[in-house]
């Protein structure tokens, strides 16, 4: 099930630039806040996606993806194996391309529905850990 180097690279150079953070939120100690930093210094624009909605690292949150008012690249999955079905289920609802799952999430089902609808998916890897490797 893991993405081949080509889905990789894909997804982090060409698939585009809005990157929605499914589960940051203003918490420093969380590993989503240090990753969405990451993904801006390399030119993303970060969406942060959280039940509180709250503005992060200087970008409007939404308390869901459907709220999100604009078209969407990729959502990056910072929730636990057992929400992160519904995710990318709600990613192939609102037309994104990709769906990159963070370290430890897992849902193999919701990747095989995922690929099926044409998107390109991630699983159990970092963004923040693979930008750098691109060269």
């Amino acid at each position: 099930m893991d993405a081949d180097a080509g889905t990789i690279r894909r997804i982090l150079t060409s698939t585009g630039d809005t990157w929605a953070v499914v589960g940051l939120s203003n918490n420093e100690s969380r590993a989503a806040y240090g990753v969405a930093r990451v993904l801006q210094r390399f030119g993303k624009r970060v969406v942060p996606v959280h039940p509180k909605a709250e503005t992060v690292h200087g970008e409007q949150g939404y308390a869901s993806l459907a709220e999100i008012p604009f078209p969407v690249d990729v959502v990056d999955v910072f929730v636990n194996s057992a929400l992160a079905g519904k995710v990318a289920d709600e990613a192939v609802a609102i037309g994104a391309k990709a769906v990159w799952y963070q370290l430890g999430v897992i849902d193999v089902e919701a990747y095989a529905r995922t690929r099926e609808a044409g998107l390109d998916m991630v699983m159990d890897r970092c963004p923040a850990i693979e930008i750098p490797r691109l060269g």
